[in-house]
């Protein structure tokens, strides 16, 4: 796959495409949840496999932390690899622009997914766009 930082309109259309996919047709989040008035402060990704987008994501800079948010593959990409491909590349954005820690709200059913990666969990579950979701973080 190969990860684009979003730099153009069509770039981000793609990443907008990918989440929408994603997010509201496949797991029922409020379109009006899904593109929040956070996207202008945030860094955007997108990833590509054979010319196609299959992978999005966005960062932003909070607290002292990278905050990994709306990370998402389409469907017929998963099992490949591309998940922890776009998490690495985005942490090493935020190390780069000095960031040594990073924070994500992930949904319950992927926090082995992160555990693996070396995230660990600080919250107890919430619902976030009624999904349950717990907060973790990992040192860069």
């Amino acid at each position: 796959m190969d990860i684009k930082l979003v730099e153009t309109e069509k770039e981000l259309k793609d990443a907008y495409d990918v989440r929408y996919t994603v997010f509201v047709r496949e797991q029922n989040v409020p379109e009006e949840l899904e593109i929040d008035d956070l996207e202008e402060e945030a860094i955007h990704f997108v990833g590509y496999s054979n010319g196609e987008p299959v992978a999005a994501s966005r960062i932003r800079f909070v607290d002292g932390y990278g905050k990994m948010e709306r990370i998402c593959v389409m469907k017929e990409a998963r099992g490949l690899g591309y998940g922890k491909d776009i998490l690495l590349h985005m942490e090493s954005v935020a190390n780069a622009k000095g960031f040594k820690k990073s924070k994500l709200n992930a949904q319950t059913r992927a926090v082995g997914f992160y555990q693996g990666l070396g995230y660990r969990t600080i919250s107890g579950e919430f619902l976030d766009a009624g999904i349950p979701h717990v907060t973790m973080t990992k040192t860069l």
